[in-house]
């Protein structure tokens, strides 16, 4: 009973036979065969998952609105050339439209 007090890791855990040997297939099931204890749950690992960054459309709209805003804040900081700013304005507004359009919260994990 004092073996159960120990410091111990769940790496330590996964590494004891007697812990691994015979699991049943329901996780809710598992105990240590020597103790009656419950064993620690060891999900399956299934690799890590594919990366997605996004797709090109949406990355474009992306960059649409980033370079509208830098245009519009360069327009502010060296004038303020008013005409500049509001084209930069009207380019990151297409860059939003144009990011509801292609459905760009659909590129989430």
């Amino acid at each position: 009973m004092a073996d159960e007090l120990r410091p111990s890791t769940i790496s330590e855990a996964a590494a004891d036979p007697a812990v691994t040997a015979g699991r049943p297939e329901d996780p809710h099931l598992l105990v240590h065969p020597a103790t009656g204890a419950p064993a620690p749950y060891q999900p399956e690992f299934h690799g890590y998952p594919e990366t997605f960054h996004g797709r090109r459309v949406s990355w474009v709209a992306v960059i649409t609105i980033m370079v509208g805003f830098l245009i519009g804040g360069l327009a502010l900081v060296f004038g303020p050339t008013w005409w500049l700013f509001w084209t930069a304005a009207a380019i990151a507004a297409v860059g939003g439209l144009l990011a509801l359009a292609v459905n760009i919260f659909d590129d989430w994990y």
